[in-house]
């Protein structure tokens, strides 16, 4: 890939490729859509994750039929729009997380499979953003919960 540049700053990032006619040939290909075209190309792209993550991996799964029992009860529990939000808001916080930790998962088993030491850390850290998440739904729903208990 011509256009990747190992860890720089691609020029159009910081507007050099107009100053720097010698370095427009690192312009990423990838980025020509604009506008309204770019947003439904996009779009397809992420759905296209979504059914991939469904597809293949069963942490997503399990947490995308969760969701669809905790959504609605999030519109019912809530008292405000503001607790709907937090609790609504904690599920897909979970969702995105793992589609995060999935695609991390992905890249590092793209490059290897073999055991190493940075492997093994990024898919720990993956992992540990889905925690943190679940964490932060548990106890969003949690004290949603404990706020309707007849005390």
């Amino acid at each position: 890939m011509e256009w990747y540049t190992a860890g720089h700053v691609l020029p159009d990032e910081i507007g050099e490729a107009s100053l720097n006619p010698s370095m427009a040939h690192l312009k990423n290909p990838h980025k020509s859509r604009v506008g309204l075209i770019r947003l439904y190309y996009a779009t397809g792209y992420s759905v296209a994750g979504l059914k991939a993550a469904y597809k293949n991996e069963q942490a997503f799964r399990l947490e995308t039929w969760l969701a669809a029992m905790f959504l609605p009860l999030a519109f019912w529990l809530g008292k405000n729009w503001v607790e709907m939000a937090l609790l609504a808001g904690s599920v897909i916080a979970v969702l995105a997380a793992e589609l995060a930790n999935s695609a991390i998962e992905a890249v590092v088993d793209r490059i290897s499979t073999d055991p190493h030491e940075l492997s093994g850390r990024a898919k720990d850290l993956g992992s540990a953003c889905v925690l943190m998440t679940l964490i932060l739904a548990a106890g969003i729903w949690i004290s949603a919960i404990w706020g309707l208990l007849p005390w």
